[in-house]
């Protein structure tokens, strides 16, 4: 028989605990598309290949190398994660949003997710830094489905201000003291794996959306099941379609992400001296 999800997570986090890593830290960050140089800016860092913790779902994706990176961002300790999971490439809702409950039951409380997205708005540029305010859920998929035996939470989550009111001003506050400028807007989840059509663009539009990736929602409403405080900082890497007429590709993705990296590393650096 199956595995419960509960069972698989006792097993993880009884491998992570023979690792001797002493006490967890409360903060983790999960890096988007192209932004596991991030993980260069933790000191001193316990490195664990992710391949190596049982039922772990393994990441197929290029720039997504799959390892954690356990140590401090200034004086914060924290867990990098270096490597997402996507709904795309085959996964379950439920391997997806695995990273996110094993770190809730390793006792982080925080989460800050990272993503790279196409912009919505037409006011964004590629390389703007957006501060994700509210979500919507456009690919109509929930990791929260299942069985109750199988659930790790609540079964109906509340979702108003998925993402920590607090979180923002401490990440606004943060961009202001580095001269950042911060956009703020709503993003929207479609499962990819192809980029979105301009008529698909134009509907997210009308529904209120400012970006748009192929991550980030499932990890959220696992998140706030999970009773986690989350904030989502999201790079803006290229217009939608339909708003230029250039054609996409991961490549532009990942360069513009690389691109943006020291400035992306300076915020997290600074939201998380805020947090001590």
């Amino acid at each position: 028989m199956a595995l419960l999800l509960k069972q698989k997570i006792l097993e993880s986090v009884a491998y992570l605990q023979t690792m001797g890593l002493g006490v967890p830290p409360s903060v983790a960050v999960i890096m988007g598309s192209g932004m596991g140089r991030f993980a260069e800016a933790i000191r001193d860092p316990v490195i664990l290949n992710t391949v190596d913790i049982p039922h772990y779902p393994r990441s197929t994706v290029p720039s997504h190398h799959g390892r954690w990176f356990i140590g401090k961002l200034e004086n914060t300790p924290l867990i990098g994660v270096q490597g997402r999971i996507h709904y795309y490439e085959g996964y379950t809702l439920e391997q997806v949003t695995y990273p996110v409950h094993l770190l809730a039951s390793l006792g982080i409380t925080t989460l800050i997710i990272t993503t790279a997205s196409g912009a919505l708005n037409p006011s964004y540029q590629a390389g703007d830094l957006m501060i994700i305010t509210d979500q919507m859920n456009c690919a109509f998929g929930n990791p929260l489905i299942g069985r109750p035996e199988n659930l790790m939470g609540p079964r109906f989550p509340d979702m108003y201000q998925c993402y920590d009111p607090e979180l923002i001003q401490i990440a606004l506050a943060a961009g202001r003291h580095l001269q950042i400028p911060l956009q703020q807007g709503v993003f929207c989840w479609m499962a990819g794996p192809a980029y979105e059509t301009a008529a698909e663009v134009k509907m997210l539009q009308k529904l209120g959306g400012d970006a748009v990736s192929m991550s980030t929602v499932p990890e959220v409403i696992a998140a706030r099941q999970r009773h986690l405080r989350v904030l989502g900082l999201s790079l803006i890497t290229n217009p939608g379609t339909g708003i230029s007429k250039k054609k996409l590709t991961h490549e532009e993705v990942t360069d513009t992400a690389h691109r943006a990296a020291d400035r992306l590393a300076s915020l997290l650096t600074e939201i998380c001296r805020q947090l001590l």
